[in-house]
Order: C-alpha cells, then sequence, then structure tokens
C-alpha cells in the first residue's frame, strides 16, 4: 500500500503542477496574445473544461479496462499536451493543450484515486484522500514556481521538462500491480446512487469550492499584477497559499474520519464565507496577498470530505470506485469552467466584487442547506459515516 500511495501521490503532484502553472503565466499571455478577461478566463479554465468532459467516460474506462491502463491513458495525454504547450504559437494551441491535459487529469486522477480507495482500509478512506489531495497541493505548490521559471527561462524547456516526467511515472505505473477491474458501473446503478442525498452533497461540495479555485485562481492574479505584482511575486503567493493547504488537507480528511463528515464540511462552509467577504476589501498588495493566503487553503478544505461522502455511497450503491471518482472530477470541473469562466465575464462586466458576493450567497445558502439537513437522524447518520 505504502508503494502505492507514494505512486499515486507523484501523479497526481506532477498533474496538478502543470495546472497550476498559469497562474503567475497568466498576465504574460494577456500582454502577449492581447487577451481580455474572459480570455484569460477561458485559458485558465480550459483544464477543467476538458476534465469536465472526460471525467465519466474515464471512469467508465477505468471500471471496465482497469484502473492501471485509466492511469496510462492520462500520463499518455498529460505529457503530449505538455510538449504541445512548451511549442504553442498561438492562444488557440494554448486553450487546445490545457484542454487536453484535462481530459488527461480526468482519467489518471479516477484511476489513481480508485486505485488507492480499492486497497485502503475502509476507515482510513479520509485520511487516504486528504494525502492525496496534499500531494496535489504540493503540485500546486510547485506549479506556480514552474509557471514563474517558465517565464524566466522560457516554456519549451520547462514544459518537456514535465513533458519527460509524465514518461517516467507511466514506466513505473505499469511495474506496479492492480486488481482487475469490477465493471460496477452501469447507467442505472449510477442513477439509483445519484438519488441518494450523501452522493448529491458530495458531488455539491466538491463543485462549491471547484468555483470559488476558479475565480480566485483567474482573479485574484489579475488583481495583484493591478496592485504592482511581479510575475514572481505571484507566484509566490499562491505557493504559500498551496502550502498551507497541503498541511491542512491530511488533517481535515482525518478529522472527517474520526468525527464524520458533516463537522469539517460544516467549518469549510463558514470559513468560505468569511473568506468570500473578505476578498474584494484590500486595496494594498499586502493586504489582499494575505487574504488570498487564507482563502486558498479555507476553499480546498471541503474536497477530502466531500471525496469520502462519494466514495461511501459508490461502494454502497455497488458503483466502481472509479466511477465514484469520476464523479468528484465531473463536480470539479464543472466548478472550475464555472468559477474560471463565468466568474471572469461576471467581473469583467460588473466588478470583482460583485463575483465574491456571488460566493458568499453561495457558501451561506449550502451551510443553511446542511444545517436544515443535520436533524438528529441525519446527523447521527453522517456522524456514523
Amino acid at each position: 500500500m505504502r508503494r502505492l500511495l507514494v505512486l499515486a501521490c507523484a501523479i497526481v503532484l506532477v498533474d496538478t503542477m502543470f495546472y497550476a502553472a498559469i497562474a503567475p503565466l497568466l498576465p504574460r499571455y494577456v500582454d502577449e496574445f492581447g487577451l481580455s478577461k474572459s480570455a484569460a478566463g477561458l485559458l485558465a479554465g480550459s483544464y477543467a473544461a476538458g476534465t469536465l468532459i472526460g471525467s465519466l467516460p474515464a471512469g467508465w474506462f477505468a471500471a471496465r479496462a482497469g484502473v492501471r491502463p485509466a492511469v496510462v491513458l492520462g500520463l499518455a495525454l498529460m505529457s503530449a499536451s505538455s510538449v504541445a504547450f512548451a511549442f504553442a504559437p498561438s492562444i488557440e494551441v494554448l486553450d487546445v493543450a490545457r484542454f487536453v491535459q484535462g481530459v488527461g487529469g480526468a482519467a489518471s486522477w479516477a484511476g489513481t484515486l480508485a486505485w488507492m480507495i480499492g486497497e485502503a482500509p475502509p476507515e482510513r478512506r479520509g485520511q487516504i484522500i486528504g494525502t492525496a489531495l496534499a500531494a496535489a497541493i504540493f503540485g500546486a505548490l510547485l506549479g506556480p514556481a514552474l509557471g514563474a521559471g517558465a517565464a524566466a527561462a522560457g516554456p519549451r524547456s520547462v514544459f518537456s521538462g514535465v513533458a519527460a516526467l509524465g514518461l517516467v511515472l507511466i514506466a513505473l505505473t505499469l511495474r506496479t500491480s492492480a486488481a482487475r477491474p469490477t465493471r460496477g458501473g452501469s447507467p442505472a446503478t449510477l442513477l439509483a446512487a445519484l438519488r441518494e442525498r450523501r452522493a448529491l452533497a458530495g458531488i455539491w461540495l466538491t463543485l462549491l469550492p471547484a468555483v470559488e479555485f476558479g475565480v480566485l485562481g483567474v482573479l485574484a492574479p489579475l488583481r495583484m499584477d493591478r496592485l504592482g505584482a511581479s510575475e514572481t511575486t505571484i507566484g509566490a503567493v499562491f505557493l504559500a497559499g498551496a502550502a498551507l493547504s497541503g498541511v491542512l488537507s491530511p488533517l481535515v480528511g482525518r478529522i472527517s474520519d474520526r468525527r464524520g463528515r458533516l463537522v469539517p464540511l460544516r467549518a469549510c462552509l463558514a470559513g468560505s464565507l468569511v473568506c468570500a467577504l473578505l476578498l474584494p476589501w484590500p486595496t494594498t498588495l499586502a493586504l489582499f496577498a494575505a487574504a488570498v493566503l487564507i482563502a486558498d487553503p479555507v476553499f480546498g478544505a471541503a474536497y477530502a470530505p466531500a471525496g469520502s461522502l462519494l466514495s461511501e455511497e459508490a461502494e454502497s450503491a455497488g458503483l466502481d470506485q472509479a466511477i465514484a471518482f469520476a464523479l468528484f472530477n465531473l463536480a470539479w470541473g464543472l466548478g472550475q469552467v464555472v468559477g474560471s469562466g463565468a466568474g471572469s465575464a461576471i467581473a469583467e462586466a460588473t466588478s470583482d466584487g460583485v463575483v465574491y458576493g456571488l460566493l458568499a450567497l453561495l457558501a451561506t445558502a449550502t451551510l443553511a442547506a446542511m444545517l436544515a439537513f443535520s436533524g438528529p437522524r441525519s446527523r447521527g447518520r453522517l456522524a456514523a459515516q
């Protein structure tokens, strides 16, 4: 299990590192290609769009062909898109390359997380998911540094190196044993699982922080650029925020294993509400950077308990775990597309404050719904998970 966990963490780390490299490069591409805020949001959100479209096909592929072929496919697409990203001559090529990377991420994430959960004890599910997410967050921590390096040294050598890392991971994946596919993922079983409130809650509580991150990933770098931040400074702020997230994610997963999924989820929603209200107000770079540093780990803390809810519901419904994490990817991808695409378009038409205000309303409504849902019976059921 330990060897598999190390491999899984390496896979999600490299994928997320490449994904997160866009933050310090975004102002550069805005200047180089003359992008509007909406076009910048499209570039940032293309990865999530690929994940959104590829998530369910990737989950079914992993359930039928096996988790290892799904991971290999995902890594191959990531390596190919890295090469395209390195040599892209236009914004259209960049958009397509980032979209293909998202499709690959859907396959590698569904396969990797299902592979781990299939080997992990049920009582450690939240902690295992939290550990994998911490590795992904560490990749997000390295991503801005990678992007800053690409800005300084040029994207060709840096992103070609990412492609080489992907090939190394393919070789290691092929040498690691995996269980045979269960093929548990019929449409009827999936629809039955989606009628359960816990499954819907897990999907929504994955989608909402993804919306928040999509907004933050576009609006925050552009706001810091307007406040005078360099690409290196933007990368450093996102790096520090990812470091805090990496510490928090396994801790939240462990708490959800011991005290039930509801306790950390409510705390995450309350924290997200406060952060969304605070983000529009700072007028200096130092204060805004501090607000981003707080918001980054708070927004992402819900992923581990939300993923655990989906995993448990898949198991009780007879779904393969790859389908559960396909739904996780689907929710994440949809949230990122809405956050980066619609969020940036609304901000361009109105202001950043309006977008952050909408995030606060979503967090408030979700928290109210959870408190209403968590009556004595529901609280007991969720606490026992």
